[in-house]
């Protein structure tokens, strides 16, 4: 088998023994598939050599991806190699002494509170789109939602007795969040008012419905978020992520335990949580910086 079918034979695992998210699949996919360019569809596995993943690498960083990037980018070629070692298609992994590139340590940015009230108070109330996306960037706010969570939530994901949504988080796990209070008022009002005025209500399972009938694409929330962003007065670059990293760094600023916070962003690792303490330390500092006599 050449290198392309080892491919399709990895990817197929990762999707089947691992239920890997379909998104995570795609970038896996892209990354192989720049090694496969690099040496060649045809190549035998066996003969692939350390000296050509360090020079695959360094391609890599020289057509300008950032140091992250490229590092993900080893990631999943160790990850191939590795299960090629288990199946024994090789004897030696050629990534076993390849350096990973140095990372610096970077602190997710965020909104400030006032940042977050006048985004949330941007989209208007007497337009059906307005109270849409209006209960949408409250509910991302305020349960710290991925933005393919989000726009893949159903009704039935929706308890609004509780006040929870139980969305689909990676590797196809559900996990179950709180909704604040203002944002349930919101997605209740869009529920009763908005929904059921759409032609597509009675058919389609989809909690927040595009103008189609379907759930909102990744790029259109992002698209949106950006529209009201700037419509807001908020500079700089914002994403859906930026809502999910203020959600949970305004949470630790609270006081909130590191535990919950890592159990509603849905974070199989703690330490995937802690950097959200150290952008909150950030802030202490900065307080004890402006107040203290002796600072």
């Amino acid at each position: 088998m050449d290198l392309h079918g080892y491919i399709d034979a990895y990817l197929d695992h990762l999707r089947v023994e691992r239920g890997l998210a379909r998104n995570t699949l795609e970038a896996y996919a892209r990354d192989l598939g720049e090694l496969t360019g690099y040496l060649g569809e045809a190549r035998p596995v066996t003969d692939v050599s350390h000296e050509e993943i360090t020079g695959f690498l360094g391609d890599v960083l020289s057509r300008g991806k950032s140091a992250r990037s490229s590092a993900r980018t080893l990631s999943g070629v160790r990850g191939f190699f590795k299960f090629l070692l288990r199946e024994k298609a090789i004897r030696v992994d050629p990534t076993g002494l390849v350096d990973r590139p140095r990372l610096g340590r970077r602190l997710p940015r965020v909104l400030s509170h006032d940042e977050v009230d006048r985004l949330l108070a941007t989209p208007p109330r007497d337009t059906d789109r307005g109270l849409r996306d209006t209960a949408m960037i409250y509910l991302m706010y305020a349960s710290g939602l991925r933005v393919s969570e989000l726009c893949g939530l159903t009704l039935g994901d929706f308890e609004r007795d509780r006040g929870l949504v139980s969305p689909m988080g990676k590797g196809s796990k559900r996990r179950l969040v709180p909704v604040g209070e203002v944002a349930l008022e919101h997605i209740e009002r869009y529920l009763d008012e908005v929904r059921p005025r759409h032609p597509a209500a009675e058919k389609s399972k989809i909690l927040f419905l595009s103008p189609r009938g379907r759930a909102l694409t990744r790029q259109g929330f992002w698209k949106l978020l950006g529209i009201y962003a700037r419509s807001a007065g908020i500079r700089g670059a914002i994403s859906p992520h930026k809502l999910r990293h203020s959600f949970a760094t305004h949470l630790l600023r609270g006081g909130a335990d590191l535990r919950a916070v890592q159990a509603m962003l849905g974070h199989a690792d703690l330490g995937t949580t802690e950097i959200y303490t150290r952008v909150a330390q950030d802030h202490v500092r900065g307080a004890y910086d402006r107040a203290h006599p002796r600072a």
